[in-house]
């Protein structure tokens, strides 16, 4: 991903793998926009999305902390698939009003792969500051690309989804999936074993270990944490790695994807947790689609499991 700017611009621009015309519906059909639109963290409401030119998109987005933006934006200009503007208003409710012209641009890289520029056009060099200072605008305009990009995966692949309950209170599974002592005591498929292991447990740190077979096979992955809800939801970048941390192919057959998605989320009820956890590919191309598509019966062994030895763990503690 690059960004560029100027004094009255804020410019970031992110490559799919996805064909053009994927990536152009889920920018224009409210019901895909909905699953993305907005920094981490943020969900949106849309009232109404008249897609056409001199049509009202008008949406509140809800933010972590509870508080509402409400947004209205006016089309002014489409063409099909390459590029569309619209003028925008919005703030926080109850704050100062936020006005620019939004230009987002697509460009078909091959057949499976898109590039999108999102370029934000302000009056002045200080409104654009404003935003910049106010409301974090490149980071935010960063992350909206980037869930942009889960999304895409999780329409073109469906997720591999496991969940399993835990007779144990929310705070103890949640402290066992994220302090780095506990998860080298249990994390892992039957019969492997942790040893070594860093943990950096924050939005964009990152979870780098190694774990071994009885044999002396080696294997080495790698998380990075897009976002944490405590102690709720885990949303995680997750590859095979190496022993400096690089992302790798594992030594399997097919095609693998150099990286998926994982996001996990915790619920408690009468005592019990129960852990529901979702994993697809990102950026993928068809063939790696297709080697994660085959391998699902070896995922539900793996994370089956792994689980299994989070029990044995979660009753000892």
């Amino acid at each position: 991903m690059k960004e560029t700017t100027s004094d009255r611009e804020i410019v970031v621009t992110r490559e799919f793998q996805a064909p053009r015309s994927l990536v152009w519906e889920a920018m224009t059909n409210p019901q895909h926009v909905v699953n993305w639109w907005g920094p981490r963290g943020f969900t949106s409401t849309i009232e109404t999305m008249d897609f056409r030119v001199g049509g009202e998109w008008k949406h509140v987005m809800r933010g972590p902390d509870g508080a509402k933006y409400p947004n209205r934006s006016i089309f002014r200009e489409i063409v099909d698939q390459e590029r569309i503007v619209y003028s925008h208003g919005g703030a926080r409710e109850g704050g100062p009003g936020v006005r620019f012209v939004s230009t987002w641009t697509f460009e078909a890289l091959s057949t499976d792969r898109t590039r999108v520029t999102m370029r934000l056009a302000f009056a002045t060099p200080e409104e654009r500051d404003f935003v910049v200072k106010e409301f974090g605008a490149i980071e935010g305009g960063r992350q909206t690309l980037e869930r942009l990009g889960e999304h895409l995966g999780r329409t073109q692949c469906e997720p591999f989804t496991i969940s399993r309950e835990f007779a144990a209170p929310r705070e103890v599974v949640w402290k066992a999936w994220t302090d780095r002592d506990c998860l080298m005591q249990w994390f892992g498929p039957k019969g492997w074993t942790i040893t070594a292991a860093k943990l950096d447990f924050r939005v964009g740190g990152e979870f780098h270990y190694g774990m071994s077979l009885p044999d002396g096979k080696e294997m080495w992955g790698k998380w990075i944490f897009r976002e944490i809800v405590v102690p709720e939801k885990i949303v995680l970048q997750n590859s095979f790695s190496d022993k400096d941390a690089g992302v790798t192919r594992p030594p399997f057959p097919g095609k693998w994807p150099l990286r998926m998605l994982t996001e996990t989320t915790f619920s408690e009820q009468d005592g019990k947790t129960t852990i529901t956890l979702k994993w697809f590919p990102l950026d993928a191309d068809a063939e790696e689609i297709k080697t994660f598509d085959g391998a699902r019966p070896g995922f539900a062994m793996g994370w089956g499991g792994t689980f299994e030895q989070l029990t044995a763990y979660l009753e000892k503690v």
